[in-house]
């Protein structure tokens, strides 16, 4: 168990490599290639609904053929797509490059399961741990996706086309990885088989609608300020290597906390880290709107980093206990398009509201989604605290 979730965790890693990359160049790629300044953003915005769109399809493939093949196949999708914004940069097109990043999403969607695979393969005293120790793995995405797009943009004649070149070959170490992972079978273990359960009724109940709608959110509030900053301190003079910097502990703060969230879960409960990540989602706003510094800029995303790892770990626990064993797949492509949607809409909005209305603005306008955030989790507890009263043994999770 322990050598699965460690390899389950370098995957994380190397997942968390192509996206960090992604989420640090094609904005500005987009922005050298886009026909106009606010479709800078698109090609992040295709790369989240291929991600939307595929979570179904990524479902069905994983019920049909199992974890490992389905994670190898995604992998591979990766190394193609990679290849094609290769070419897309180097004969500067746009519409290929949108072709590119939307093909990646199928393996971002894939990606997006492998905490819930962290849950299926270590015991159920250890389940909280392993979702956030596979979450930690993230670290290596942290440090090498940054660094690995600025030691690579220039790689070539066409910036940042060594950049996708090289997330081709990390797809590939990924295939090489995941090839020695012993993923479970799929079966339920009382003997059933997939479910098929609909949407609205797994929506009905409020533990999973709440995880769900969290889940969602928490991405799409870390997905609008993540995706402007490189827009935004570039539209400040600052140089790449600084907003790489800035990202990068971003992504450390997103990821490194899971060596100790899943403690913290398991001794407060998933609610109040919930709450604590709301309120670190506020002081990053409040540091945002104050000054537009390099300091400034490095202290809120590292703040939004912290906020959304306990929003996200806390959320993807409280699923994991609303749905049986043969709802899984139903269920995570459920919470994963959810998230997908969202974060489509944040992709772009971040790119036309940072370059139309500037970073204050964009940063003050995500008190709103953080307000739903709130007000979802005080009506959660408001409903568990009545059924408590009721029948203390059907209290919500």
């Amino acid at each position: 168990m322990k050598r699965n979730l460690l390899l389950l965790a370098l995957c994380q890693g190397l997942f968390l490599t192509n996206n960090i990359s992604f989420i640090a160049i094609n904005g500005l790629v987009g922005l050298s290639l886009a026909p106009v300044g606010w479709l800078a953003t698109l090609p992040i915005m295709s790369y989240v609904i291929g991600s939307a769109l595929l979570a179904g399809p990524v479902a069905h493939v994983h019920a049909r053929l199992g974890r490992q093949k389905s994670f190898m196949i995604g992998a591979l999708i990766a190394v193609i797509a990679a290849m094609i914004c290769v070419l897309a940069v180097q004969t500067r097109n746009f519409a290929l490059l949108i072709l590119g990043t939307f093909i990646s999403g199928f393996y971002q969607a894939n990606g997006q399961l492998y905490r819930f695979v962290a849950a299926e393969i270590s015991t159920e005293s250890l389940r909280e741990k392993a979702v956030s120790w596979v979450l930690a793995g993230g670290l290596l995405g942290a440090i090498a996706g940054p660094n690995i797009a600025t030691a690579t943009k220039n790689l070539m004649s066409a910036d940042f086309a060594g950049s996708y070149l090289a997330l081709a070959l990390v797809g590939l170490v990924a295939i090489a990885v995941l090839s020695q992972i012993n993923f479970p079978d799929h079966i339920d273990e009382r003997g059933g088989s997939v479910t098929n359960i609909s949407a609205v009724d797994l929506l009905r109940r409020p533990a999973f609608a709440l995880a769900t709608g969290i889940a969602a959110l928490s991405y799409g509030v870390m997905n609008l300020l993540m995706a402007a900053t490189p827009l935004a301190m570039n539209m400040c003079n600052y140089s790449f290597n600084k907003t790489a910097l800035v990202l990068e502990w971003h992504v450390i703060a997103m990821f490194a906390p899971g060596f100790f969230t899943g403690h913290l879960i398991r001794r407060f409960g998933s609610i109040s880290v919930m709450l604590a990540g709301a309120a670190l989602y506020l002081i990053c706003i409040g540091i945002a709107v104050s000054g537009d510094s390099v300091t400034h800029f490095f202290i809120a995303l590292f703040c939004l980093g912290l906020g959304w790892n306990l929003l996200f770990t806390a959320s993807t626990t409280l699923a994991l206990k609303s749905y049986s064993k043969n709802e899984r797949d139903k269920a995570q492509a459920i919470i994963n398009a959810s998230i997908f949607v969202v974060m489509a809409f944040t992709a772009l909005g971040s790119g036309a509201l940072v370059i139309g209305l500037g970073w204050t603005a964009l940063s003050l306008g995500s008190i709103f989604p953080t307000a739903i955030i709130i007000g979802s989790i005080a009506l959660f507890l408001i409903y568990r605290r009545k059924i408590e009263a009721l029948n203390p043994k059907d209290s919500p999770h």
